[in-house]
């Protein structure tokens, strides 16, 4: 588990772009046949992926978690971004398609991963939290989430986006994660854009589906002074508190967002004009 410490707004403007990649930019998390987990000290979160190949893969815990099961004070949500597979909490099974959810809640003793085809494997992004109240397993498929979509922006702002809530107060309920995730329309490319923060939370965006030969610029900082990552396909940025989170990417692209912090509400959030930005 590699351990990632966060700068503070201080260290920020200081920054090279290397040390800021350093910093906010999670890589590598997709190797097929294993786990990979990254543990950021920003409210304790827990980012990583899963690729099961032949034989299925075991979420285990850390000598850094210091707890005898990962779920042992933790939650954690699951993404599918790739073939089908199978998420199994403690015997019960959840057959997970492409942008299909599940979720572990605090006290899962076992949490394993299979795909249905190794040679088109799932691939499980995975966003986790500690938690200080117990929440069942459950899942929702993308069939599910559209019936709830928000369609938002426009074809004059390049922003048109459609956005699924899977884990929140209103569908899959959790102690304190907050995920779901957004995808662009053809022909769009802005994404959270008036961006926006917030202190009471910090923010995790995980981008997929950007073709190999493109790229997204995220834009990240205080308002007033915004810089940017090149992020490439299945990677992570995380956000803290006091920087916006949005970008643009060359082509459309589609990008999971997961928060945790001091509350659950989808819409505590401080806006930024885009006049502001600088």
């Amino acid at each position: 588990m590699k351990i990632v410490q966060m700068a503070d707004a201080v260290r920020y403007p200081r920054m090279t772009t290397a040390e800021l990649r350093e910093t906010f930019l999670l890589q590598g998390l997709f190797a097929p046949g294993s786990v990979t987990m990254n543990y950021v000290d920003l409210d304790r979160a827990v980012i990583g992926g899963a690729v099961p190949l032949g034989s299925a893969l075991t979420l285990e815990t850390h000598p850094e978690l210091r707890s005898e099961f990962f779920c042992e004070r933790r939650e954690i949500g699951i993404l599918n971004v790739g073939g089908a597979g199978m998420v199994t909490v403690d015997g019960q099974k959840f057959a997970l398609g492409k942008l299909d959810v599940a979720y572990a809640g605090r006290g899962s003793k076992v949490v394993t991963f299979e795909s249905d085809d190794a040679g088109n494997p799932a691939a499980f992004y995975l966003l986790s939290y500690p938690a200080h109240g117990e929440f069942p397993a459950k899942m929702v498929t993308f069939a599910e989430l559209q019936a709830g979509a928000v369609h938002l922006g426009s074809v004059e702002t390049c922003n048109k986006r459609s956005i699924y809530k899977a884990i929140h107060l209103d569908g899959i309920r959790s102690c304190q994660l907050v995920m779901g995730f957004t995808l662009l329309e053809a022909g769009s490319n802005w994404n959270t854009m008036p961006p926006h923060t917030h202190m009471r939370r910090s923010e995790v965006y995980f981008y997929f589906d950007v073709d190999a030969s493109q790229r997204v610029m995220h834009l990240m900082g205080p308002a007033d002074e915004t810089r940017h990552l090149v992020m490439s396909d299945r990677e992570v940025v995380v956000s803290p508190g006091w920087s916006i989170h949005a970008g643009v990417g060359t082509k459309s692209y589609g990008f999971c967002w997961g928060m945790g912090g001091e509350n659950q509400r989808y819409d505590d959030m401080d806006p930024v004009a885009i006049a502001e930005l600088q």
